[in-house]
């Protein structure tokens, strides 16, 4: 692959992450001072004043100063909500990460499309400044002029700029830090100079000495011209969160970014004031000649005022060529600065899943986003040249509707802050000034100024260079029609985007079980959380399944992966352990059953065990565990899953047993082990997976910490603490799904067990049917008594002729009858139809036929042939 035609593009590997500080870009590669210029450089200073000053002053005439200064106000509002925002989640999505674990995948995906559109509209308009700047500069103007040449010179624009940003992000800052101190000493040599002759004896003849009427907002002329005026002001602050977007490769990702963005928005801040102010002292508001209220300059500002301020002979001269210079560099360098968090924002969202999975490639030595660099230089080329093409009043339009984008974007980061912390907002008073209230009112101006600009501004036909006649809707500026239909093509593409997660998350959910069933030996409750990005739904399944002789098996698994694959292996497995807890085999047994079982899924047809990626089967870990509730004790085995949380009923101590952990399925390593605990009636296990105690927000560490000191209410219902624990731990929005299943253990009473053991001879059996008998006689079972007495004399006469030793009987009364024989055997029998003249074999058919359920259990000293049956009605 060649990028633009010369620098060699080495396609790299994809992200090897999707989390903050997961995806490979290059950390630390930059500081304070290169984030701050970023943000600058993006808002491109010369350029937004000189193409909006005039536009500023038509509308609100020598008020221009305050005006400058209240649009200030929501892009720090905003610039707050991205500090926060970034130090809970420093990922180079920005917009599109934080809606998405805020509102969902649908809501995310509309952020990001907002940066994209944003920039890359503003992309092709610089880029064609740039070229319009560089031949004035030369003093080519009929170049200038042709359109062309201005749209070659802004292809090869783009192209330099996007070269830069593709071989480097410390190469990118470097020349950002060069040509932005420039520009701003430049911006305030001319501030100082233009003020210095408005006060001297020979100034010039349009000046006006600066009143601090100026700074009066109520001296406005009506609420439309203020908000004209209000409307054109805010968006020459925009770009600053490219600060933000380059997050990944910022020392402190968590808060350098986010200072720089607060830092830029003051600094521009100044910088605009003291220009504006300095500009309209010196040239006044008058619509002739110099004035800035010329419609004929209010494209262009700086560059007439430059000759008059600085003069046009010697140095003056010079300067003057300088000031032009600094609009083009302003133009480029805005470029540049705007290809990073729009890459950023892509690769970004190729991690996640959210577009396809090449634009997550980085390159191999620089670290830098191949595909969605070069991609969205292309694309700026493209709408360049088809803007151009179609007609140069639409791509005059095209940067007006630009506001619209930022108005989206910013406004869904300032109501994402707000929702994202909607539940520690009571916690400080802080947090609910800066997590909530300056964020809440950034939200709620930007959707102000979004829908006055789209339905009343830039909807007046006779607004812009263009208007297009509308079906219904009649007859609509052509700055509207622009800004909400490459919305409104995000929205379109929405559904196809984010079908995945959706057809995933339904896949999930019907897969995990939907009510469980009460059970005699544990009380239990539990949570499944969705990721609320694609990149993390799908694997995460609990279950509680009823085995023989009243025991229950407990699962929490997590398939490595997400998206459908996932959750369909998930469903797989979940299937898998149900049908191998049926066979009562220990927990080790059973996971390494389970272990072949992956491994069988990811061999190839020639026999070659590989990693599939494709289901993400490699790498499951599960965690399996029985308890018995007439003994107490829970047997449990560990395939590379944490280790459950267990609270002690007397004391309402958490602990964290330090249990044998074996490999993840379908990963070599050493064998399981089962590991056994006594628990005294009342424990409390808290069966988790990873998603809920390791978070952005803490460690898998200080998860358990919180976790435990939830549970250290251990008396409450288990529902309550379910949900105390999420409200804890997933406060905000969720990156990786998150299961927790709860129990509270059962000891069964001692006077519905009974036991007894014999030697294994042939009047054990006699003994067995009495012995039977009684006990059942006890309970009140009587209706009992001819079948159970029956399936006792056979497995009793079965282990007296087979096997050696003692023979033990227990009886349980559960929510059935349950009759065990246990004997020191390993052989099991079989169930079978004898033929007519057979005088064996008919013991198990009646048997089976006469109970619910029958099954073999092996143990360490034999087996255990266990029967139940139904237990009379109202018994």
């Amino acid at each position: 692959m060649k990028l633009f035609g010369g620098l060699a593009a080495s396609p790299g590997a994809l992200a090897p992450g999707a989390g903050a500080g997961e995806k490979g870009l290059r950390a630390g590669a930059l500081g304070l001072f290169s984030s701050v210029v970023m943000g600058i450089s993006s808002t491109a200073p010369a350029y937004s004043l000189a193409a909006t000053l005039g536009l500023i002053v038509a509308g609100v005439g020598l008020q221009t100063p305050v005006v400058i200064m209240l649009a200030f106000v929501p892009m720090l509002l905003i610039a707050h909500a991205y500090r926060e925002l970034n130090a809970t989640d420093a990922d180079c999505g920005t917009t599109f990460t934080w809606a998405t674990r805020a509102f969902g995948p649908r809501t995310g995906w509309m952020g990001g499309w907002g940066i994209i559109v944003a920039d890359v509209l503003v992309m092709a308009n610089l880029a064609e400044i740039a070229g319009i700047y560089g031949f004035r500069l030369v003093g080519a103007d009929s170049l200038a002029d042709d359109r062309l040449w201005t749209t070659v010179a802004g292809a090869v624009w783009i192209t330099v700029m996007t070269a830069i940003c593709y071989i480097g992000i410390e190469i990118s800052a470097a020349v950002q830090r060069w040509l932005l101190c420039i520009e701003v000493a430049v911006l305030l040599l001319f501030a100082v100079v233009a003020l210095v002759k408005v006060y001297s004896a020979d100034g010039p003849a349009t000046a006006v000495h600066v009143s601090a009427s100026w700074f009066d907002p109520t001296r406005i002329a009506s609420p439309q011209a203020f908000t004209t005026g209000f409307l054109a002001a805010v968006f020459i602050y925009w770009g600053w969160d490219t600060a933000v977007t380059v997050n990944e490769e910022t020392a402190d990702s968590k808060h350098i970014p986010g200072r720089a963005a607060v830092m830029s928005t003051v600094l521009l801040l100044i910088v605009y004031t003291l220009v504006s102010t300095s500009a309209q002292a010196f040239a006044g508001v008058g619509s002739e000649g110099i004035g800035l209220g010329n419609a004929a300059n209010s494209d262009d500002v700086l560059s007439g005022l430059g000759r008059a301020v600085f003069g046009g002979e010697g140095a003056g001269e010079f300067l003057t060529k300088l000031l032009i210079f600094m609009v083009l560099t302003s133009a480029a360098a805005s470029t540049q600065t705007t290809i990073l968090p729009v890459a950023r924002t892509v690769f970004s969202m190729a991690a996640h899943k959210a577009v396809p999975s090449r634009f997550a490639r980085l390159h191999r030595r620089y670290l830098t986003p191949t595909w969605s660099t070069v991609g969205m230089g292309l694309a700026s080329v493209g709408l360049l040249v088809l803007l151009t093409a179609v007609s140069h009043n639409v791509l005059a339009d095209s940067i007006a509707s630009v506001g619209l984008a930022i108005a989206f974007y910013y406004g869904l980061t300032g109501f994402a802050c707000v929702w994202f912390y909607r539940r520690v907002l009571t916690r400080s008073r802080r947090d609910l000034l800066f997590k909530g209230v300056l964020p809440g009112v950034g939200g709620i101006i930007m959707l102000g100024l979004f829908c006055y600009a789209a339905f009343d501004v830039y909807a007046d036909p006779g607004y812009g260079a263009t208007a297009v006649d509308l079906p219904v809707i009649g007859r609509t500026g052509g700055v509207t029609v622009l800004g909400l239909g490459a919305l409104l093509i995000g929205a379109l593409l929405m559904p196809f985007v984010t079908r995945e997660h959706t057809a995933t998350l339904r896949l999930q959910r019907r897969l995990l079980p939907r009510l469980l069933p009460p059970h005699t030996a544990v009380e239990h409750a539990n949570r499944y959380v969705p990721a609320d990005g694609r990149s993390g739904v799908g694997g995460d399944w609990f279950d509680v399944i009823p085995l023989s002789s009243s025991r229950v098996g407990l699962v929490v698994g997590d398939v490595l992966g997400s998206g459908l694959a996932a959750a369909a292996t998930m469903g797989r497995l979940r299937t898998s352990v149900r049908v191998l807890s049926r066979l009562d085999l220990d927990p080790d047994d059973l996971l390494s059953r389970l272990d072949d079982a992956v491994r069988q899924d990811t061999e190839d047809p020639t026999g070659d065990r590989t990693a599939d990626r494709a289901t993400g089967a490699v790498g499951v870990t599960c965690l399996y565990a029985v308890y018995d509730p007439v003994t107490g004790r829970c047997c449990l085995a560990l395939a590379g899953h944490p280790p459950p949380t267990i609270v002690d009923p007397a004391s309402g101590l958490a602990i964290h047993p330090e249990l044998p952990v074996g490999p993840a399925l379908g990963v070599d390593g050493p064998p399981y082990r089962s590991t056994e605990l006594a628990l005294p009636p009342g424990s409390l296990l808290a069966l988790l997976t990873d998603g809920l105690i390791h978070t952005p927000d803490h460690a898998a560490d200080e998860g358990r910490e919180l976790l435990a000191g939830v549970l250290a209410s251990h008396r409450h219902s288990l529902e309550e603490l379910c949900d105390r624990a999420l409200e804890t731990l997933l406060p905000g929005p969720v990156d990786d799904d998150a299961v927790l299943l709860l129990v509270r253990t059962r000891l069964l009473d001692r006077e519905r067990v009974a036991e007894w053991e014999l030697s294994a001879e042939p009047t054990a059996v006699s003994t067995a049917r009495r012995l039977t008998s009684g006990q059942l006689r006890d309970w009140g079972l009587d209706e009992l008594s001819f079948t159970t007495e029956l399936i006792v004399s056979e497995l009793v006469t079965n282990a007296v002729r087979y096997a050696r030793g003692q023979v033990r009987i227990r009886l349980i009364r559960d929510r059935g009858l349950i009759c065990e024989v246990s004997d020191t055997g390993h052989t099991s029998p079989h169930l079978r139809h004898a033929a007519t003249d057979e005088e064996g074999g008919r013991g198990l058919f009646i048997i089976a036929q006469m109970t619910r359920g029958w099954g073999t259990r092996y143990t360490t000293t034999g087996k255990t042939i266990w029967t139940e049956q139904d237990l009379p009605d109202g018994s």
